[in-house]
């Protein structure tokens, strides 16, 4: 009897790759195969148990039911030749055995019915209820797996993180349990579909001859020799099947021995191979599922030659996600989730961004991508190439933000941070809880698309207090301040929006006006906007017509309450003005606040900086000693004003139609 040439190796139960879950799904499939069949040949057996009225008609089904054995095509039926010839022959005798007698039916109950009804409720069953186990097993994984994710890089969440990697190893360690225990029932039953093919028959065989043993004398003469052979084979699958067992509960054991660290995806004591040119695990992928949301994603990420491949799980095979040849690979801060980064291809055009389980495997993957990238493995000696970029590598792996590579004596980064302009008290604000949208933003409050209003309506609707200028590019109030300003620094933007809102001391209402308005264009379809100019003055913000040099809208810098750029989306960014509502009949009138928001070509962050800079003047002019210092510390222009970035507008102004420009927002 030819040995089973296929079966599930147990030593890659842990790893569960998507290799091994494809030999799964074709021995489920066989499984499943066999349960149909074993139905089918139990109804047939108990026909001929219980219809002796028709024994002739159900002993002509069996015959063909064990004929149909071979028809099947089971995915791993390599090696049943033997069993389907002897089952050929036993259909040829029982189409023969054409006439039973009823003394025939505890015989039969014994030796033919109760073995397959014991094979379909013990082993048939067994299976299913292990592959229910597992898939239970497997889904508490990666529910573990995505709260462990999740997880905050805070200190004070070390409990946390202890009881995650806790939950972790305790469902990763139970699903290696269950997948050992679903394997090693899988690959037993190959042996076992045999012995169940064979015993029935040949008990029911054997009942035939006891029992016309004196008239059927000839035919059992025939059939000794044959039934003896048949035996001989069951006992000689049984036999394999009881070594094939105790080797896989060896291996069972002995992969069940290891310490509970393998189990836990975070080990300190693991040493980083920077060396590698070849990668594969599973890594979360950062997916957009809209304007400003993103989801992750798990799946199972492997380098080919100079490629970066993913397979799914349950797929036949793995598809390229990015050529890695001459790309660049960097760790990045995303969001709120650990081991990050960032792989973009040599165009910048496209980018991924990538989360590995531990820091180890975080460290691997970018000096894998990172190897790989130099196409160091079409050399001879890759790794010892890969030994000599090592140094490229580490640095690499340590995370950098856009304004950590400043050069020295540039300004102090600090300043672009979100809600510079706040006054000292509102940092007890961003300690407490964080505001509800309703206390932000009133609930259908109207959004404005277009600056090109009449003023009374556009005032009306933001009632910000800002200055308009009439259609000749007059303004209405033209003080010597503005003439001589101390700074003037102009970006090119693209206005997407301003709506009213309830404060201007906190800078979740930017953030939440910058989400109304992006939803609102999203909704409506509204993505073409106008471009325009933004100077920063030490007086005043001025949004100008890029065409005719017209100001459109201008606000006081003391106006300016609040200003950030968005968190994720760097070319977004916006500001709060504060103006007077008189509408009330109150002489002093009521302050009201509203939000603008802007897409800029550069990033957000040199806006906000700018407009901070520009009211640290406002309040340095109040103090001439102040000022000086100022003046001293920042470089200068030739005409005495403060130098700070190189024109941005240039080619904004190069296009005669560039009046309609699609936003990326």
């Amino acid at each position: 009897m030819p040995a089973v040439h296929h079966k599930l190796l147990l030593e890659d139960a842990l790893q569960d790759s998507p290799q091994t879950r494809s030999l799964l799904s074709v021995f489920e499939e066989d499984a499943g195969n066999l349960t149909e069949y074993t139905n089918q040949l139990l109804q047939a057996m108990q026909r001929v148990f219980g219809a002796q009225s028709e024994m002739g008609l159900a002993t002509e089904q069996l015959s063909q039911q064990l004929l149909d054995y071979e028809k099947k095509n089971f995915a791993l039926g390599k090696g049943d030749e033997e069993v389907i010839t002897t089952l050929q022959s036993f259909a040829k005798t029982v189409g023969e055995l054409n006439s039973l007698h009823s003394e025939l039916a505890n015989q039969m109950a014994d030796s033919m019915v109760f073995p397959l009804i014991q094979f379909r409720e013990k082993d048939l069953t067994e299976i299913s209820t292990l592959k229910e186990i597992f898939g239970i097993a497997t889904d508490e994984h990666e529910a573990a797996m995505v709260k462990y994710s999740r997880l905050p890089k805070k200190k004070e969440n070390e409990k946390l993180k202890a009881d995650m990697v806790k939950e972790v190893a305790y469902t990763r360690r139970k699903q290696h349990q269950a997948s050992l225990q679903y394997y090693c029932a899988l690959n037993a039953l190959q042996y076992r579909k045999r012995v169940a093919m064979l015993e029935p028959m040949l008990g029911y065989t054997q009942a035939q001859i006891s029992f016309f043993k004196k008239g059927l004398e000839l035919v059992s003469k025939k059939m000794e020799s044959f039934l003896s052979s048949v035996s001989n084979m069951a006992q000689n699958i049984q036999k394999q099947l009881d070594a094939e067992a105790e080797t896989m509960r060896m291996a069972q054991k002995e992969l069940l021995s290891v310490e509970d660290t393998v189990y836990m995806p975070d080990k300190e004591t693991e040493t980083v191979n920077r060396t590698l040119i070849q990668k594969a695990g599973y890594l979360n992928i950062r997916n957009k599922t809209g304007l400003v949301t993103t989801a992750w994603d798990r799946l199972f990420f492997f380098t080919q030659g100079g490629n970066l491949m993913c397979q799914p799980r349950g797929a036949v095979a793995g598809g390229m996600v990015l050529d890695l040849d001459n790309s660049s690979v960097m760790a990045v801060e995303c969001e709120d989730r650990r081991y990050c980064f960032q792989i973009t291809s040599p165009s910048g055009k496209t980018s991924m961004i990538l989360q590995a389980e531990s820091k180890k495997e975080y460290e691997e993957w970018i000096c894998t991508v990172n190897n790989i990238s130099r196409q160091i493995y079409l050399t001879d000696n890759p790794e010892a190439v890969a030994i000599r970029l090592n140094q490229t590598a580490i640095q690499a792996v340590t995370p950098i933000t856009s304004f950590e590579k400043r050069q020295e004596g540039a300004p102090n980064p600090d300043r672009a941070k979100p809600g510079g302009a706040q006054p000292a008290g509102s940092d007890s604000q961003k300690s407490g809880a964080a505001p509800e949208p309703e206390d932000l933003i009133a609930p259908g409050t109207p959004i404005q698309f277009d600056i090109m209003l009449p003023a009374s309506e556009f005032q009306d609707q933001n009632r910000a207090g800002g200055r308009r200028t009439n259609p000749f590019g007059e303004t209405e109030e033209c003080t010597a301040e503005s003439d001589d300003s101390l700074l003037q620094q102009v970006f090119a933007v693209r206005f997407l929006g301003s709506m009213a809102v309830r404060c201007g001391n906190n800078q979740e209402v930017i953030y939440e006006a910058m989400r109304q308005v992006l939803a609102a264009r999203a909704i409506h379809n509204i993505f073409r906007t106008t471009e325009a100019h933004l100077m920063v003055t030490s007086s005043s913000l001025r949004l100008i017509d890029p065409q005719t040099q017209v100001t459109r809208i201008s606000f006081q810098l003391e106006e300016v309450c609040q200003f950030a750029a968005h968190q994720e989306n760097g070319r977004l960014m916006g500001f709060v003005v504060e103006g007077r509502d008189w509408s009330d009949g109150n002489e002093e009138g009521e302050p009201s606040f509203s939000a603008f928001v802007f897409e800029s070509n550069t990033e957000g962050e040199k806006i906000c900086y700018t407009i901070n800079l520009a009211k640290e003047i406002t309040e340095a002019k109040k103090d001439p000693e102040a000022l000086a210092e100022l003046m001293k510390n920042m470089p200068l222009t030739n005409d005495g004003k403060f130098l700070l970035l190189e024109p941005e507008t240039g080619d904004s102004t190069s296009g005669e139609n560039q009046e309609d420009l699609e936003s990326e927002a």
